[in-house]
């Protein structure tokens, strides 16, 4: 194989690697954005009540239901570009793992829909029917969450490791928060939950923004 040959290749990889964290960079403030704007449009829907999951039942369901596969589509193609740049030392087993699981639990989340519930939509009773596709849903957000959260202490244990101790404490932070975001579906006031949401999948961003940059200032 010839020199120039082996060169269009590597920056083949390289363009590939960055569009698949691109990815990731887009889909952390997506899932969040949508989701709010719909919060705060559609008739019934209350944050302090009702969580995110509950805009894919009625008439317009389909457009939180679409946030769902897309985002978590992304995630997953995300995954491969994490895989590629973290090969070695701390977070390179299970990081892409945590991502791609991440990502998955999301379509999942999309394609099972929650039981209607809490008088969302209109007319809906306070309790949920507890039908399978809702139980399936009520298992993936937890997963997600959780996946989510391992993968801030993951990549926190990595900053660490390379010195970078604001970094690290910061990771934890957010991976705490994202724990503590079950405490609002606890308390009854899931703007809590809301709140970890944006904060955790901001976060999952800017890692995927870190390592797409890690990958343009590699030689």
């Amino acid at each position: 194989m010839s020199i120039d040959t082996t060169d269009r290749l590597a920056d083949h990889q390289t363009l590939s690697t960055r569009a698949l964290l691109t990815c990731g960079v887009i889909a952390g403030p997506l899932f969040p954005l949508v989701a709010l704007l719909q919060a705060a449009t559609r008739d019934g829907f209350d944050l302090r009540r009702h969580p995110f999951s509950m805009l894919s039942l009625g008439d317009l369901g389909w457009l939180q239901i679409v946030n769902f596969v897309v985002v978590g589509t992304l995630f997953i193609a995300c995954s491969v570009g994490v895989r590629r740049v973290i090969r070695d030392g701390p977070g390179s087993r299970w990081a892409p793992r945590l991502v791609a699981a991440f990502g998955a639990s999301q379509v999942v989340g999309g394609v099972f829909l929650v039981d209607a519930a809490a008088g969302f939509p209109a007319g809906a009773p306070e309790l949920p029917s507890f039908t399978w596709t809702g139980i399936v849903h009520s298992i993936s957000g937890p997963v997600g969450f959780g996946c989510l959260s391992a993968l801030c202490f993951v990549i926190a244990r990595r900053f660490a490791a390379r010195g970078e101790r604001g970094s690290a404490r910061a990771s934890r932070a957010v991976g705490v928060v994202m724990i503590l975001g079950f405490v609002g579906v606890a308390v009854g006031d899931l703007r809590v939950l809301a709140a970890s949401i944006v904060l955790g999948w901001a976060w999952a961003a800017l890692i995927a923004a870190r390592l797409r940059a890690e990958v343009a200032d590699a030689p």
